[in-house]
């Protein structure tokens, strides 16, 4: 079985949610005319990665331009399912393609409340086949995003393989990982912020360990690519001109590119994938078959939803 995917690496239209998925629906059309059956979009690509703002925060403080900026994030952010999630399925079933895509998914419909870095699955008939919710935001990343729970760690069946996806830095936790590679994901999605080359080992360590295609998509953005009317536009004087060189990749399961690493541009990466190669990878190490020892190491994941209010009859 072969597919051919497409990693598309562009910046979003920061702060602006309409008009970004107006973009990713042009590049969708754009990737699907190249021959594209999956078409993979950057880590919070609807409506932006906020790299470089601190949303003026200090330890102990908050600043009102901060609150300003981020109701703006906040009424640019996507309610799932929505409007936006339909138009986005529409793209699919107008492309024929399975499209991942990274969004911030706002909690309700409510003008406020909890942010998520999530990344939503639709098939080429126009279904939205469920979203994972990042596990641990990052760093400063916990100042605007909430952390998902285990109800969210979906593994789709495609034509093409078990499909599912895990963002960014939740890469580096390795039972999160284990928990992938359990329900046997063969297109391992990571979208991602993570510009630095050391990512490229990270992604590559990956494929090898999981014995899996890893597609690994990020953005390309410039400071000049900012809205001048942000609040806090000030924070930004001091970032470089090139705030997120790239860096998306396509990798085999033997840890061999399939597409190398694109640094500098928008663009989008084209790979025909050979699911046989997963096969043939498992030869000689299969991380949840024979390289195993169940006897001595075992992980227990909670899929349950967590609510923080639970009704008695």
């Amino acid at each position: 079985m072969n597919v051919k995917v497409a990693v598309i690496q562009a910046a979003s239209v920061i702060m602006d949610g309409k008009a970004t998925i107006k973009k990713a629906i042009d590049l969708t059309m754009q990737a699907a005319e190249k021959g594209a059956k999956v078409v993979v979009f950057p880590e919070a690509f609807i409506p932006a990665y906020p790299r470089g703002l601190s949303f003026g925060t200090k330890i102990g403080s908050r600043s009102m331009e901060g609150r300003k900026d981020w109701l703006r994030y906040v009424e640019n952010s996507i309610v799932v399912p929505s409007e936006a999630t339909d138009q986005l399925g529409e793209a699919a079933k107008n492309a024929g393609v399975y499209l991942v895509i990274g969004v911030i998914e706002r909690d309700g419909e409510v003008s406020g409340g909890t942010l998520y870095c999530s990344v939503l699955f639709f098939g080429p008939d126009g279904t939205l086949l469920g979203k994972h919710r990042k596990l641990k935001p990052t760093a400063s990343e916990r100042i605007v995003w909430g952390e998902g729970d285990g109800s969210t760690l979906p593994v789709f069946d495609t034509p093409y393989g078990k499909m599912g996806a895990l963002i960014c830095w939740e890469n580096y936790m390795p039972l999160a990982r284990a928990a992938m590679y359990a329900k046997g994901v063969q297109i391992y999605i990571a979208p991602t912020a993570d510009s630095r080359k050391l990512w490229q080992s990270t992604i590559r360590h990956i494929a090898a360990e999981g014995r899996c295609f890893v597609l690994s998509c990020n953005q390309y953005v410039t400071k000049e690519m900012y809205p001048k009317d942000l609040a806090c536009y000030e924070e930004l004087s001091s970032s470089p001109e090139e705030m997120c060189s790239g860096g998306s990749a396509i990798v085999g399961p033997l840890g061999e590119y399939v597409a190398e690493p694109v640094y500098g541009r928008e663009d989008i990466l084209i790979a025909d994938l050979d699911l046989k190669e997963i096969g043939l990878s498992q030869f000689d190490f299969d991380v949840m078959g024979h390289y195993s020892r169940p006897d001595l190491f075992q992980l227990t994941v909670n899929e349950e939803k967590k609510e923080i209010v639970k009704w008695k009859a």
